[in-house]
């Protein structure tokens, strides 16, 4: 087909974008702004650590992953299912007796919550499972804590497991999340691993950008406006596609069509430090159950994956929801609850890189999901992709930017 595409942002939605128009023979170019592909998904390397922007995770079972990703070339390895609960001083194994059925007596026996409450748990894990994932996705919309007061879930189990879980993957702590983006990613982490690639998140967008013709991937060109069929580079290039589409952030995109979309997003802050030795051996993660001080999860990527860590050394994250500007002061008191929960040996801990990401997730409270998936065409021709059009997820981004190209192939077809 001939036809010029110009695709706004290479993130994860971007590549997908450009992989799917590649398939359907439409020339294409994307334009990213920063030195490299990924957008929100990116690593860097930092003394020999890979550190992830923001502390993430790809759960295998999502269908658009499985499509288009080589998992066996992303070396994925997997965190063990459950989590470590920190609540009453102490830490308590909290794991998923489905997965590890060799645990189902200390899941049984775990403070973490009463038996009946796992029995609710058990009901809502079949329940999400059952019938398609769109029918799932159609169910009545609430908010994520109205469903689990729905399913008679106590303050317990809510505030030692849910609260910090679900705030780590919403970063949410209030749990005001749509309750289908709720169904949709405990669906996922019961019918697959939660992993991490070898060589961090990042590179997932490497892979889907090997995949596309070279050149077309054009990095370090910021884009200054969109207006009638025309991208204006900062540089003061032009380029007139026969159709163009904005796969940036919510607020990126906002900024370019000069009107008000949906810009409500989730912010985080991500501590990353160096250590001589883990401080816990397993490769899984650990849950804030007390509700104080500001750590809401952490895990020490190297013993998920050694090659986040030079040989010898430790990578540990600790994951506080949320930004706030005195950085210093929080790093202090975040050290000090590390200090608390494994002694004095977090003094020898070495502070690698701190992120402040304001806009990591695109807020999903309802009726944010009603649909799940938004239109990709705009009135003015213009098309747009991105996670904050689908579930605010490593699915969402890569299936709106196929949603996209999809749109745009019928429309240039006609």
């Amino acid at each position: 087909m001939e036809a010029q595409v110009g695709i706004i942002g290479a993130g994860l939605a971007g590549l997908c974008c450009g992989l799917r128009l590649q398939e359907a023979g439409i020339s294409f170019r994307i334009f990213e702004a920063s030195d490299g592909v990924g957008g929100r998904a990116r690593t860097d390397i930092v003394d020999g650590f890979l550190l992830d922007r923001g502390f993430q995770v790809l759960l295998t079972a999502y269908p658009e992953a499985q499509r288009v990703l080589d998992y066996e070339a992303l070396q994925l390895r997997s965190f063990e299912p459950g989590a470590l609960v920190r609540c009453g001083g102490k830490f308590h194994r909290f794991v998923d007796p489905w997965r590890r059925p060799q645990h189902v007596l200390s899941a049984a026996l775990s403070p973490v919550a009463s038996l009946t409450d796992k029995l609710r748990v058990a009901r809502l894990r079949q329940r999400v499972r059952q019938g398609s994932l769109s029918a799932q996705m159609e169910q009545p919309e609430s908010s994520t804590l109205g469903l689990l007061q729905h399913e008679g879930m106590s303050p317990r189990i809510v505030d030692r497991f849910f609260r910090p879980f679900l705030g780590g993957v919403f970063l949410d702590r209030d749990l005001g999340t749509s309750s289908r983006m709720f169904s949709f990613v405990f669906r996922m982490f019961a019918e697959g691993d939660a992993v991490l690639p070898a060589t961090g998140m990042g590179a997932m967008a490497q892979q889907l950008s090997s995949m596309l013709a070279g050149g077309s991937v054009l990095l370090n060109s910021p884009v200054d406006s969109v207006a009638e069929g025309e991208i204006r580079l900062a540089s003061g290039a032009c380029w007139s596609p026969d159709a163009i589409v904005l796969a940036c952030e919510a607020p990126a995109a906002a900024a370019l069509l000069g009107e008000s979309i949906p810009t409500e997003g989730q912010g985080v802050t991500c501590f990353y430090y160096a250590a001589d030795a883990p401080p816990i051996e397993e490769p899984i993660l650990v849950l804030n159950g007390d509700s104080s001080g500001p750590i809401n999860n952490l895990c020490v990527p190297s013993q998920v994956a050694s090659q986040y860590a030079p040989a010898g050394q430790s990578l540990i994250s600790a994951t506080v929801v949320g930004v706030v500007e005195d950085q210093q002061a929080l790093e202090y008191d975040v050290r000090r609850q590390l200090r608390d929960w494994f002694g004095e040996s977090v003094d020898g801990w070495r502070h690698l890189r701190s992120y402040r990401i304001p806009f990591a997730l695109p807020s999903q409270r309802p009726p944010a999901l009603s649909p799940v998936a938004k239109p990709a065409r705009r009135d003015d021709g213009v098309f747009v992709c991105g996670d904050y059009l689908d579930t605010a997820s490593i699915q969402g981004a890569m299936v709106s930017g196929r949603r996209a190209a999809d749109q745009m192939i019928a429309a240039l077809q006609s």
